[in-house]
């Protein structure tokens, strides 16, 4: 590849835009990013600046306000709101400043909550969306229309990228607003430490990650005052466990991602697929919480028991994307779970979430 081009990935330091900068320095590409610190993407004029003093060639759209079912929950306005704005900047301003080539990353949850499985990118739109995470599920389908919209009117190709659950390096393991891959491994990481009686570790993964939750602490009997731990036994794990769910490794989801953005357009060309200009990532099959968890405990070593508080929300009860579309382009998946799971605790263990 040219290093010609200058290539912007907003949201390099979350775990997808890492990822992204991974494959593209290893490709020799020449990557510009910025800090939140550095260029606020909610902020308008910011952007319009950036984009006016570094022109990139081509813009990879990963950032964005994530988190569960918590804090996607908790926080309805700020996960609405940010990627509002954050979208509409970076898109309007790509244009304005003549970026022809873009790839913006949505979510699984564009989708209805009683969509059939798997779900197929023509289900976009055809019902209703899942409670809990509503607000940034419309934002994200906000971001695909106005891809399209740039297309439509302007010949642009903009091109957008539905991944399924991802996890692995640089993930978060804040337990207020984690995914649940993350979650479990962060749970059963610390009740292995409470089993092994192990207080200073679990007051070194709390700096590391963040606070303990209080429930968190009952569960594994760790009391943060006293600095001691009686374990407990189990773990408890929110829901029912019955939900099916599909977990792509954030690496395959990188590459996913520049192989779409790299289709030549006699291949993909988004200006003739209008209002189905997106493309589903999924690794191609599914399992339910309950035996996902199974497989996280065996890799993290946890050998107590896990149970499931199904006083908690489940969410959808399946979300298994039909990726075929993207198959026939000549894409799959590479990273099983188990290995994925191994390579995400290794980074967890580093301390590089």
């Amino acid at each position: 590849m040219s290093m010609k081009r200058k290539v912007f990935v907003a949201g390099h330091r979350g775990m997808v835009g890492s990822a992204i900068v991974r494959q593209l320095q290893a490709a020799g590409e020449n990557v510009v990013t910025r800090t939140r610190a550095e260029l606020d993407l909610t902020d308008q004029a910011a952007v319009e600046a950036f984009f006016e003093a570094e022109r990139p060639t081509q813009v990879y759209l990963a950032a964005a306000k994530v988190g569960g079912i918590h804090a996607n929950d908790t926080y309805p306005a700020e996960f609405i709101y940010d990627n509002l704005m954050i979208q509409a900047n970076v898109i309007h301003s790509a244009h304005v400043h003549g970026v022809q080539q873009l790839l913006f990353l949505g979510s699984s949850c564009i989708y209805p909550k009683a969509v059939p499985q798997p779900m197929c990118e023509e289900a976009l739109l055809t019902g209703t969306l899942e409670p809990t995470n509503e607000p940034y599920a419309i934002a994200k389908i906000a971001g695909i229309k106005l891809c399209e919209s740039y297309n439509r009117q302007y010949g642009r190709d903009y091109r957008s990228v539905m991944p399924t659950n991802l996890y692995g390096p640089g993930d978060n393991y804040h337990l207020a607003n984690s995914h649940v891959l993350p979650a479990m491994i962060r749970k059963f990481h610390l009740a292995k430490l409470a089993q092994a009686g192990d207080v200073a570790a679990i007051e070194a993964d709390a700096v590391r990650y963040g606070e303990i939750p209080l429930d968190v602490c009952k569960m594994i009997g760790f009391d943060a005052v006293r600095r001691s731990v009686a374990w407990t036994g189990s773990v408890c794990l929110w829901g029912t466990g019955t939900p099916y769910r599909e977990f792509l490794h954030v690496d395959d989801m990188a590459a996913a991602s520049v192989f779409v953005m790299n289709l030549d357009k006699g291949v993909y060309d988004a200006n003739t697929l209008p209002m189905l200009s997106h493309i589903n990532v999924g690794y191609g099959s599914d399992l339910t919480i309950k035996e996902t968890a199974d497989c996280v405990a065996e890799v993290v070593g946890y050998r107590g028991e896990i149970a499931f508080d199904a006083s908690k929300p489940d969410g959808a009860p399946r979300k298994l994307m039909d990726s075929g579309r993207l198959t026939r382009l000549g894409w799959q998946a590479r990273i099983d779970l188990k290995a994925g799971l191994r390579n995400a605790y290794h980074d967890y263990l580093q301390g590089r979430g």
